[in-house]
């Protein structure tokens, strides 16, 4: 980047987000640059398991998003063929007794009445859909609309198919702005790119970026690891996880928390999650993690006390207080959009906030509401008085 670059929009972050936000941007007709520090997908995306979920979500505006954002994944695959490894194998949900079973069918009812396909599906049913399952559990619930792609894949495909000018190892120094407050593009430590709309797809990193603006968005890392067994034949056929990871999604706490989760992949790996705790930016190994992800897997599928776990990763998914993504322009500071906080749903809602942020940028109204995901939201942080500015990698 050795020369003054000019476009219409700068997307700050090359993971799914940002790739969505730069491709149906682009196909609005705006000329678009997409800036990273790192390479594609680098980030929190690198570390996800590629899920399009609308099982784990309860009726209200992010189911509405993961719903929307569903049926454009689909207009994706016919478009990007196998290239996304994109696969619409359904969710199963298990309840491991009948009191399970029962309030799992509750959170259900109220999911098809927001346009869900849920399917109860009694023990019998069960084993018939996943026949290597546990004996003994009570039933579940089918999710035909669950899908999975390949994260890394279908990030650089999307990138790739926006057109749009790629500069990765590049890293955003500063948000420049006009006299009358309203953006004029970044500076990187590469050069700066001129332009009248920075979004924010910075991710796990989205709170920091929103800072360089002189806007504040409580974004934080929430910590996650996934085990990785040895290729195997497809003995797994959805994505299965236990009812309780639907309160673990929800939850508050920072404490380590597991429920397990188990699916298959085009390649052959059975991955296995999934894990949350909010500890900084903290990559050490946690040991306890991992143990808990084991013995939650081999509780659900017996036959993986016999599979060699071949690899580990972690990602840090980008976590807000009240788990809704920041999705649109910031009233704060002219130019400035957010698509940032979708925690660990970020890739399956990825579709549905590029075209949001895209309408808006091409001054068309919105398909969804963008009123629930307000970037200023939140109170303003009270100051400290005395204390200095702290970096939220240290947090």
């Amino acid at each position: 980047m050795t020369k003054r670059l000019t476009c219409d929009v700068v997307v700050v972050g090359a993971g799914m987000v940002g790739a969505a936000c730069a491709l149906y941007a682009a196909r609005a007709g705006l000329d678009v640059i997409v800036v990273d520090r790192g390479p594609v997908a680098g980030g929190t995306t690198g570390a996800g398991e590629g899920n399009l979920l609308v099982s784990d979500k309860e009726p209200g505006p992010e189911l509405e998003l993961a719903l929307w954002s569903g049926r454009l994944w689909a207009e994706l695959a016919e478009e990007l063929g196998e290239a996304i490894e994109y696969d619409p194998k359904g969710g199963v949900v298990v309840a491991a007794g009948p009191d399970g079973l029962e309030a799992l069918e509750g959170f259900a009812t109220g999911q098809r009445a927001a346009g869900v396909e849920a399917v109860r599906v009694d023990a019998a049913e069960l084993r018939d859909l996943e026949p290597h399952l546990a004996p003994g559990l009570a039933g579940g619930v089918l999710y035909p609309q669950d899908a999975q792609v390949m994260p890394t894949l279908a990030a650089a495909h999307l990138v790739r198919a926006s057109g749009a000018r790629l500069f990765t190892g590049a890293t955003v120094t500063g948000v420049l702005r006009g006299a009358g407050g309203a953006v004029r593009g970044v500076r990187t430590d590469r050069g700066e790119i001129h332009a009248s709309h920075v979004v924010n797809a910075a991710g796990t990193w989205g709170g920091e970026l929103a800072a360089l603006a002189g806007a504040d968005l409580p974004v934080l890392p929430r910590r996650g690891f996934v085990l990785v067994t040895e290729p195997l034949p497809r003995l797994i056929r959805h994505k299965v996880y236990a009812a309780d990871y639907v309160a673990d999604v929800a939850s508050d706490s920072a404490a380590l928390q597991t429920s397990p989760v188990v699916e298959g992949t085009a390649a052959g790996p059975v991955l296995i999650g999934a894990t949350r705790e909010r500890v900084g930016f903290d990559r050490s190994l946690s040991l306890p993690a991992l143990r808990a992800l084991a013995a939650g897997a081999t509780r659900l599928f017996p036959f993986l006390e016999r599979v060699r776990a071949m690899r580990t990763y972690l990602g840090f998914r980008p976590y807000m207080p009240d788990h809704l993504p920041a999705i649109g322009p910031d009233p704060r500071v002219p130019g400035l959009f957010h698509a940032c906080g979708h925690e660990g749903a970020g890739i399956g809602l990825s579709t549905g906030t590029g075209q949001l942020i895209a309408q808006v940028l091409a001054g068309r109204a919105p398909a969804l509401d963008l009123a629930p995901f307000r970037p200023d939201r939140f109170p303003a942080p009270a100051p400290l008085s005395g204390s200095s500015p702290v970096s939220r990698e240290a947090w």
